[in-house]
């Protein structure tokens, strides 16, 4: 890939001279969806595919970039002192969000240069192409302007870009998975205090597949939004008896003995998938804690159904995936991970079926839906750096 995307930038700026190669990884959540923006705990990992990038600092204040996904669109340049969102600028108005969030904090971006990037995450798959380029961008500016940025604000500034410029009102999750990466580690993120730890997951015997649905979806014009506006009408009426911040902070008793006070019964069960599936999070952190991956497949199943039937955010593309896996030997569990309505499943599979699983999964995906399912076996990596 270092080839790849040398050839890239050699392509669109000439030569590749004074330049500096990064990486930055995708990520997949294992368990806890859509609980980040509740206040609660997720369970993500960085992945061993992700976007490459080549930088090299120019003289002046102009900034010119390319991606090698995205030929068609060719260079887009912008100076440092007119940084706007616009729609045409396509996938550079990730970067330019982080770039502009970074001046606004006092970072001082006193030159411009050019940047290729290249990434082999599937676009619009759910595994957070978005947030893999805004901390590439990210870790690009503090290395080569030598900020020292703690990684943890590197992350919430990405975050910021995404919710504030771009105007998609993500959680924390995805930048804090691929800024924080550790391989063959998950990662428990408290998302209310940013309180984490390490969690190793020994697959000896085992693979993590994703499957892609292959349906496209677009994160800003889902029903995400909506789902978080429910949550959030939710959290209020239980805080005219609770003294609580998030639903993340309820245990199971409490939302049970509680839920009575909010007055819909949409919103109940959409309160009662951000409070269970923030428990399954310290369930899946126990199991594999005792090493139990049986354990924590169920978990990982128990996820999925909660959110088919109580967040109703799958579909029949991801619950086709999810339901063949399920069927399938040498599966221990299958969920749909991401924000939903399209994007991926993941599965944790015996090695020794993975093959067959592949064939017999796609298969049966293609005879209902129509068309074909991807498959990767992801391994599980470090965060963004320079490489």
């Amino acid at each position: 890939m270092r080839d790849k995307i040398n050839s890239i930038f050699k392509k669109a700026f000439g030569n590749n001279n004074e330049t500096r190669t990064f990486f930055s990884p995708g990520r997949v959540n294992l368990i806890g969806e859509h609980t980040d923006y509740n206040g609660g705990n997720v369970f993500p990992c960085a992945l061993s595919f992700g976007t490459y990038g080549v930088i090299r600092l120019r003289e002046d204040n102009k900034v010119r970039m390319y991606s090698g996904n995205f030929e068609e669109i060719g260079i887009i340049e912008f100076s440092l002192e007119d940084i706007k969102y616009k729609a045409e600028d396509n996938w550079v108005n990730y970067p330019k969000g982080v770039i502009d969030v970074m001046k606004k904090h006092g970072y001082n971006i006193n030159r411009g240069f050019e940047i290729a990037v290249y990434g082999n995450i599937p676009n619009g798959a759910g595994l957070s192409s978005s947030a893999s380029l805004e901390l590439l961008i990210a870790v690009m500016m503090d290395s080569l302007f030598k900020f020292n940025i703690d990684r943890v604000e590197l992350v919430k500034i990405s975050q910021e870009a995404e919710n504030k410029f771009v105007g998609v009102n993500c959680g924390i999750m995805d930048q804090f998975a691929i800024g924080m990466g550790k391989e063959n580690n998950a990662i428990l993120l408290d998302c209310n205090t940013l309180k984490y730890t390490y969690c190793p997951i020994e697959l000896k015997d085992e693979v993590l597949i994703i499957a892609n649905t292959n349906k496209r979806r677009g994160l800003a014009d889902s029903k995400y939004n909506e789902r978080r506006s429910e949550c959030e009408k939710a959290l209020e009426e239980l805080k005219c008896k609770l003294d609580i911040t998030a639903l993340g902070e309820l245990s199971i008793n409490d939302f049970e003995e509680n839920k009575y006070l909010i007055k819909d019964d949409i919103r109940i069960k959409r309160a009662k998938h951000a409070v269970y599936e923030n428990q399954r999070t310290l369930m899946a952190k126990e199991a594999l804690g005792n090493n139990d991956l049986v354990k924590f497949g169920k978990l990982m199943n128990e996820s999925h159904i909660s959110l088919r039937d109580d967040y109703e955010v799958t579909g029949i593309e991801l619950d086709t995936l999810v339901e063949l896996a399920w069927k399938h030997e040498g599966v221990l569990g299958a969920r749909m991970t991401g924000a939903g309505f399209g994007g991926c499943t993941v599965a944790l599979v015996k090695k020794d079926n993975a093959d067959d699983f592949i064939k017999n999964v796609g298969q049966g995906y293609k005879e209902k839906i129509g068309y074909e399912a991807s498959f990767y076996i992801a391994n599980i990596g470090n965060g963004t750096r320079e490489i």
